[in-house]
């Protein structure tokens, strides 16, 4: 198609500026607006990125009739309010992962979507690059035979500021929604179902939020998957695949570039590829184009069972949000 797919995007924060970079890999997309709370932090955004439009609310941004799909890209307990906000406006929404704070503000945003006939996806953008797809293409083909176990950690050493975005219980901060949230994906992706049993623990930090928490996942037949997350202690942040026939290493798993394939009685198979935002915004673009409301490669419904499986956890490790007492 000549004509090329207009993007907004709500919120022009740290996560925007990586989205707006990358979708200029992309020929056949192109920044239309930014929409901010601050009109000056919107427009300095779209000069900085190329975007014709600039507005100091969202309700400007999602009036725009040149834009077909708007990137989410505020905090996580925002993603509700903003996202139906575009639905209810015809606007494609790409929502930031995590999707929402809890399960119920994600079955109201997959609601609203189903009832507008309006394409909504979570921004899960591992799933789509090229090497996770070509993981994704050998757990298919059962390339290491029955998956057995998966081991998958997400961990950082963010700064001491209680005041940050990161360990903020009013932002639903912590490390369960802000990184775990890959490694509960990622077992999703692999397992293709949420688990049969779960068992988590945690440390509440000095703020009230998750520093770090590890988690063990049984499935129905006896597969385990063994992920932790953190934003106060570095870990390797790493994927391991393990089945009956062989393994798959993921090196860097969230934004993977490399893996290898060890099957036995084989030499490895090394791959590499590139990783971007470019290509979730690639599979908005699709999806649209072909008349689909939602992706097949990261399905509405695996979310809100994502945001289920994260909800137990955090019931097991005794943390909840503020906001959660007034939805």
């Amino acid at each position: 198609m000549n004509t090329r797919f207009g993007w907004g995007i709500l919120g022009p924060g740290r996560i925007a500026t990586k989205f707006a970079t990358h979708l200029e890999r992309l020929p056949e997309a192109t920044l239309v607006a930014v929409g901010s709370r601050s009109a000056a932090r919107a427009r300095e955004f779209a000069q900085q990125y190329g975007a014709r439009h600039s507005y100091g609310s969202y309700a400007g941004l999602v009036a725009d009739p040149d834009v077909d799909a708007v990137y989410v890209a505020t905090p996580h307990p925002f993603h509700k309010e903003h996202a139906v906000l575009c639905l209810q406006h015809g606007k494609a929404v790409l929502c930031e992962k995590p999707m929402a704070v809890n399960e119920r503000q994600v079955r109201d945003m997959v609601e609203c979507a189903r009832e507008s006939g309006v394409f909504l996806m979570e921004a899960m953008w591992t799933r789509f690059i090229p090497v996770v797809v070509r993981v994704r293409q050998w757990l298919r083909e059962k390339a290491i035979g029955d998956v057995r176990m998966v081991t998958a950690d997400f961990g950082f050493r963010t700064g001491w500021d209680p005041q940050a975005r990161l360990l903020d219980p009013d932002l639903a901060g912590g490390a369960l929604l802000d990184v775990g949230v890959y490694t509960v994906a990622f077992a999703s992706m692999v397992f293709g179902k949420p688990p049969a049993e779960i068992l988590a623990s945690a440390h509440i930090g000095q703020t009230g939020i998750d520093e770090q928490t590890g988690m063990l996942f049984r499935y129905e037949d006896g597969a385990l998957a063994l992920l932790s997350c953190a934003v106060r202690t570095n870990t390797p942040q790493e994927a391991r695949i393990q089945g009956t026939e062989g393994s798959i290493h993921v090196p860097a798993f969230w934004h993977a570039t490399s893996a290898v394939l060890q099957v036995k009685g084989q030499e490895p198979l090394h791959i590499s590829d590139t990783a971007g935002y470019q290509y979730e915004a690639a599979e908005v673009i699709s999806c649209t184009r072909a008349g689909k409301t939602e992706s097949p490669s990261m399905p509405l419904d695996e979310s809100i069972a994502i945001a289920r499986t994260m909800e137990q956890v955090r019931a097991l490790i005794g943390l909840t949000y503020p906001m959660e007492n007034m939805d």
